[in-house]
């Protein structure tokens, strides 16, 4: 099948790898060619030149209006795409934009999945991602072999926008827990007792989690390089409390960690991890 992919960041790159291992003929558009590098994948001029060539094509880009701008937009993939096309979008945005985007390629008889990925960079390179689905379940079993070389959980949440609104529940909890370590690190260490002994601990107790193994190692070492940037947790923080507000949905542990969050950007930490809320508490 001929795939087209834009997004080739941290975690797009290896997706689109995974695809074409699996035998599909890769396609790519990029803002900056240079960021294509050695792939070894047709080079298309615009996103509606894309659209022509392929069958399905993925995003995988940062915000609502970068999704809606390449789908939508002036030479967007709408203007390329044929009736029965596929564009499965992996990016986090917010639920209405999902929507929006699905009636409007719609009208063109293009069909649209919003399906949002959880798993990291590593996820990415492991094909191990879990991937949230919107939208009709006929247009997903037609893919599913496509998202299989991506992952191994895909799951239906519902129509278009509900594998947006799972992936925000899937941030609220997980950047709650990184706060939640980041808090218990920085007690043991005010205590005076040894932080990593405390997590050593804690991860063979109820309190053990993946985000205590992974983010609560980079606190104990100190080490602030960015696995997925502090800046797009913030970005999606911003999403789950509008999605908050518009459902009256009443979130106050939410509400604590995005100002947690403000204070980290305010620092200029945002292109650092999220492990970063530890040096909020120490600042």
């Amino acid at each position: 099948m001929k795939i087209g992919f834009i997004g080739l960041g941290v975690m797009g790159r290896p997706m689109a790898c995974h695809l074409q291992r699996a035998g599909h003929q890769l396609f790519v558009w990029a803002r900056r060619a240079e960021s294509v590098g050695n792939l070894p994948a047709g080079f298309c001029a615009t996103p509606a030149e894309l659209g022509r060539c392929c069958a399905v094509v993925f995003t995988m880009v940062t915000s609502s209006a970068d999704v809606e701008a390449v789908a939508l937009g002036k030479h967007g993939l709408i203007e390329g795409m044929t009736p029965g096309s596929v564009l499965i979008d992996c990016s986090t945005i917010a639920p209405d934009s999902a929507r929006m985007i699905s009636a409007s390629l719609g009208e063109k008889g293009i069909h649209f999945l919003d399906a949002p990925v959880s798993g990291g960079v590593q996820g990415a390179i492991d094909a191990t991602l879990a991937v949230m689905v919107g939208g009709e379940m006929a247009v997903l079993e037609r893919v599913r072999p496509l998202l299989e070389c991506l992952g191994q959980r895909i799951v239906l949440i519902g129509p278009n926008g509900a594998g947006q609104v799972a992936k925000a529940c899937n941030q609220m909890i997980m950047v709650a827990a990184i706060q939640a370590a980041a808090e218990a690190m920085r007690l043991a260490t005010a205590a005076g007792v040894d932080c990593a002994n405390v997590r050593q601990a804690l991860a063979g107790g109820s309190a053990a989690s993946r985000v205590l193994e992974v983010m609560g190692e980079r606190m104990v070492k100190r080490d602030f390089s960015a696995g997925i940037e502090a800046r797009l947790h913030h970005k999606d923080f911003g999403l789950v409390l509008e999605a908050a507000r518009k459902n009256g949905a009443f979130m106050p542990l939410t509400a604590a960690v995005g100002q947690q969050l403000n204070a980290l950007m305010a620092q200029g930490w945002g292109g650092d991890d999220t492990s970063s809320l530890l040096r909020v508490l120490e600042f």
